[in-house]
């Protein structure tokens, strides 16, 4: 039997970015022709999982001449897509670099407002696409217009389906989706924090806490990203600290989409939890080794991942 990975976006992006040599008010500035990126996180997971040489079906709502546009993207970065139409135009974000300062300044627009039967279609899609044994990984926020539920309504799908269901969101859509069956969480700190009701964690309660949290919820595995600082694996018989490399950070942009899409792939391949962390924190890191939207290289994540295994049998 062949498992699947299926990715699923709310709330999907096309990363617009240009360049110009000095930033000003009220003058017309000369930019450079801009560069197209597909982005959101289920999409960014999938292109990292094709960086990394596996390939996934990629599943997203679209809409207007830019969901046109994402969907050529993607088509030429040769990811399968299964697309669901809405009303609404795709969101288009726009990213300027000062060549002078070397500074980035990031715009982001909210999505498009989704209407209710155009979600209830994508979770008849997917429900129609998913298959037992299959993994299938939502990341990103929920654009206006979805429920904070939704991910509830993803969870239950996955259950009756017998899919893995890993989920990296925040806010509302991620403390109602607690209540749920979900089978890998990957919240950092801040969002842990939220999902505890405490206002921040130190280390010393990390470790505790991911304990609490595993035994209120029906949630497989937890796994706290700590950014530079790794990760941690918890799960109701193991808890392990994860340190990552240190490496020359140039952007963190899709990191933890990264980190995501090495976990999966790990998972694939039947590895054991502690290596699949490893192998996500080889994976999260390496994308911030590169400017912009660029997400992780195999290469450096295969290095990076040695060095992980070298520090733990060291």
């Amino acid at each position: 039997m062949h498992k699947k990975i299926v990715t699923l976006t709310l709330n999907p992006v096309i990363d617009k970015s240009v360049s110009v040599a000095g930033i000003s008010p009220n003058t017309k500035l000369r930019c450079t022709s801009p560069t197209y990126d597909a982005g959101g996180g289920g999409i960014n997971v999938s292109r990292a999982l094709k960086k990394l040489g596996e390939e996934s079906l990629c599943m997203y709502l679209a809409g207007g001449p830019t969901g046109e546009h994402l969907h050529q993207i993607l088509d030429k970065a040769g990811i399968d897509q299964i697309t669901v139409p809405i009303k609404g135009w795709t969101r288009d974000n726009l990213a300027v670099t000062d060549t002078t300062t070397n500074l980035q300044y990031r715009f982001g627009v909210p999505g498009p407002v989704v209407e209710k039967e155009e979600w209830e279609t994508l979770l008849k899609v997917l429900e129609e696409n998913l298959e037992e044994g299959d993994y299938l990984v939502a990341s990103g926020k929920l654009p206006p217009g979805i429920p904070d539920d939704f991910y509830v309504l993803v969870a239950e799908i996955a259950k009756s389906k017998k899919v893995r269901f890993i989920l990296d969101t925040s806010g509302e859509a991620l403390i109602k989706a607690t209540k749920s069956k979900v089978f890998m969480l990957k919240p950092n700190l801040g969002e842990l924090s939220t999902l505890c009701g405490v206002t921040s964690i130190s280390a010393m309660q990390l470790e505790p806490l991911a304990k609490k949290f595993l035994k209120e919820h029906d949630c497989e595995v937890l796994v706290v990203s700590l950014g530079p600082k790794g990760a941690l694996l918890a799960t109701k018989n193991l808890i392990e600290h994860i340190p990552a490399p240190t490496v020359l950070q140039k952007s963190t942009i899709g990191a933890g989409d990264s980190m995501v899409a090495g976990m999966v792939v790990s998972l694939l391949k039947g590895k054991t939890y502690s290596e699949m962390v490893q192998y996500g924190v080889a994976c999260g890191t390496a994308a911030t080794m590169h400017e912009g939207t660029q997400l992780c290289n195999k290469d450096d994540a295969d290095k990076l991942y040695q060095w992980i295994l070298g520090q733990k049998n060291a």
